[in-house]
């Protein structure tokens, strides 16, 4: 009996020993959205509110992906107001599909709201909404800083 938990351990050890990382075998791993990059598949787009970019994290669903595929014909331009102190809105120019829940949103939080109108929050407010991303490299005093001040024109790109 010995010898057989020794054999089926010794088994286990050599398995384990050849599940080595990438680095230890020489290769290289190559990053999923780097492979999707290669095989020419566009995964992101670019977000600018004014001239500054910042950096979102875009959700994957049926809105975002209309929102890519008008980025492909060009630029997307969206004027948009302050409203009640806490977020810019501007129409999009076309309906997107709507996946509506009761939400609240948080600084950095891009919204669809009645399906043709994109809503960035520097603040929090709760309607509901479909949800299109999150910025992610500012905080929420910055966002004041570049969304509450005046209305702004983001633009949406590839």
């Amino acid at each position: 009996m010995k010898r057989i938990v020794w054999c089926v351990t010794l088994f286990a050890l050599m398995m384990l020993a050849g599940c080595g990382s990438a680095a230890d075998t020489g290769t290289r791993s190559v990053p999923q959205e780097t492979e999707q990059e290669n095989s020419g598949e566009e995964i992101s787009m670019r977000m600018f509110i004014g001239d500054t970019e910042v950096a979102v994290v875009w959700e994957d669903n049926d809105a975002v992906e209309t929102l890519r595929e008008m980025t492909a014909q060009g630029g997307v331009a969206i004027a948009m107001e302050r409203y009640g102190g806490w977020e810019q809105v501007g129409p999009i120019g076309r309906a997107l599909p709507r996946q509506d829940t009761q939400t609240t949103a948080q600084p950095g939080d891009i919204m669809l709201y009645s399906g043709d109108q994109m809503v960035v929050f520097y603040g929090t407010n709760s309607w509901s909404y479909t949800r299109l991303g999150h910025i992610t490299d500012r905080s929420g005093e910055e966002l004041k800083d570049l969304l509450g001040q005046e209305d702004v024109t983001v633009r949406l790109e590839r």
